[in-house]
């Protein structure tokens, strides 16, 4: 019976290390696609300004909380806009972002053909 409850001890150890674990690796997926508003080349995950310890704090409330991924981000393009997210979704403020490396290639691939067609003929 002693070494039952060891066992049961150490199951309920292990067992909250590893969701805590598994909400720790949420928090860095999600701090590591939002950008430090303060140093603005950083990610919230990289930097140590005031801004990102708050963020990361924010985003273990918010996980703490029940919140999907798609809601935690959803909730901070809402406070602070779409540019704090480096994996933009496509949508009618980002298309051009989305579409320029297809037009540059095709008009590369224009200019290629019309260089080879002209040295042919």
């Amino acid at each position: 019976m002693k070494y039952i409850r060891y066992l049961i001890i150490i199951f309920f150890v292990f067992t909250l290390n590893f969701s805590y674990a598994q909400e720790k690796n949420l928090t860095n997926k999600i701090t590591k696609n939002l950008r430090c508003l303060i140093c603005q080349g950083q990610s919230v995950y990289d930097s140590d300004s005031e801004f990102a310890i708050s963020l990361k704090i924010l985003v273990e409330k918010k996980i703490a909380e029940g919140l999907s991924e798609k809601q935690i981000y959803g909730y901070l393009k809402d406070k602070y806009g779409d540019w704090i997210l480096y994996d933009t979704e496509f949508s009618k403020n980002t298309y051009f972002l989305w579409l320029l490396p297809i037009l540059v290639f095709i008009i590369s691939g224009i200019v290629v053909l019309k260089l080879f067609i002209i040295k042919k003929n």
